[in-house]
C-alpha cells in the first residue's frame, strides 16, 4: 500500500515539474505560444535557439559536397533561408527536387536554399549522383555525424525549414508541399 502511494507521489511530482517548465518557458516568452506552420504569433521571441517555429535557428557550419567550401546558419542574415535535409535514397526528397531547384532560380536574389545531406544515413556518392541528375545549382551540404540532423530534430525526409533575415525559423515543413504553397511561405517571410 506504501508503494502505491510512493508511486503515485512520485507522479505527481514529475507531472509537476513537465507542467512547470513548460509555462515558465512560455513566460519567459512574453506569453508566446508554440506556433503551427505558417501561424503568427504575438510577443518576444525566446533567446535560446530550438529547431521550431518563431525560435532562433540552432546556429551550425557544414561542408559542401564537394569539400570545396562551408557554409553557416545562425545569426542574421542578408537573405531568407531554405535549409531542406534529404536523402538520395528518399523517394519524396525526388520528387520535392525540381521544386526546390525552380523556387531557388525564382527568388535567388532574395534566397538562399542549403540542402543538408543526411550523410550519416547516405552514401557520398549515391549524394553526388543525385545533386547531377537533378542539376542542383544551390549549397548542397554534408552531415557526416548526424549532428545537424540531431540539433533540428529531424525525423523524416524531406524536412524544410525557412528561416527569415533574423534568423528565425518561420515554417517548418515536414514532407512535400505542392509549390503553390511553398510561394505562400515564401512570400510571408519575403515580404515581412
Amino acid at each position: 500500500m506504501k508503494k502505491n502511494y510512493l508511486i503515485l507521489a512520485l507522479v505527481f511530482i514529475i507531472a509537476a515539474a513537465v507542467w512547470y517548465w513548460e509555462s515558465s518557458d512560455k513566460k519567459s516568452a512574453g506569453q508566446l505560444t508554440e506556433g503551427v506552420v505558417g501561424e503568427k504569433v504575438d510577443g518576444d521571441i525566446p533567446s535560446a535557439p530550438a529547431p521550431k517555429v518563431n525560435r532562433y535557428a540552432p546556429s551550425f557550419s557544414l561542408d559542401s559536397l564537394d569539400g570545396n567550401s562551408s557554409y553557416e546558419v545562425g545569426g542574421k542574415r542578408d537573405k531568407v533561408l531554405i535549409i531542406n535535409f534529404w536523402a538520395a535514397w528518399c523517394g519524396p526528397c525526388e520528387l520535392e527536387a525540381p521544386d526546390l531547384k525552380d523556387i531557388y532560380e525564382k527568388h535567388k536574389d532574395k534566397l538562399d536554399l542549403y540542402a543538408v545531406n543526411a550523410t550519416k544515413f547516405d552514401k557520398v556518392r549515391e549524394a553526388k549522383d543525385f545533386v547531377k541528375e537533378q542539376e542542383f545549382v544551390f549549397p548542397v551540404l554534408t552531415d557526416p555525424k548526424g549532428e545537424v540532423l540531431d540539433m533540428y530534430k529531424v525525423g523524416g525526409y524531406p524536412l524544410s525549414l525557412i528561416i527569415d533575415r533574423d534568423g528565425v525559423i518561420r515554417h517548418r515543413i515536414e514532407g512535400v508541399i505542392d509549390r503553390e504553397q511553398w510561394e505562400i511561405y515564401l512570400q510571408e517571410v519575403m515580404e515581412s
